[in-house]
């Protein structure tokens, strides 16, 4: 079974009750189960915000301690391959955690990026590859 790369987005409205997304994010999830990965530069970007709504970073960090989802990336080891991204798509911008979902995308194979983001129907991965998405723009 391959990783599903959850974005902050999807993460944010998994949190957030108020979030339209949340119904189709909490679906999703209890299906995708524990083959949900991310990044710490997408998990601080949920931090940041669900840290604006009553109880959001309380749950989190329970969701956090309970294992609901593994994160398995090496920023440092791969720097030069997210810059390298951020420059190729500084016009959209790309953030940080963007270029890092992205760089696990590449490093993952197969995967899907879960994501509430339409920029990710912009980036490519390993040069021209487009990226399998699991969102409800798709």
């Amino acid at each position: 079974m391959e990783a599903v790369i959850m974005d902050a987005g999807p993460l944010v409205a998994f949190l957030d009750r108020s979030e339209r997304h949340h119904a189709w994010v909490t679906q999703a999830w209890d299906v995708l189960g524990p083959r949900v990965i991310t990044c710490e530069a997408a998990l601080a970007e949920a931090a940041y915000l669900v840290g604006r709504i009553p109880g959001g970073a309380e749950r989190l960090d329970e969701l956090l301690a309970t294992g609901g989802f593994r994160i398995e990336f090496d920023l440092a080891g791969t720097l030069g391959e997210v810059l390298s991204l951020r420059r190729r798509f500084r016009s959209v911008p790309m953030s940080l955690a963007d270029a890092c979902l992205v760089r696990m995308a590449e490093l993952h194979g197969s995967s899907s990026v879960m994501t509430l983001d339409r920029d990710f129907l912009v980036y490519r991965k390993n040069g021209r590859g487009r990226i399998p998405l699991i969102a409800p723009f798709v």
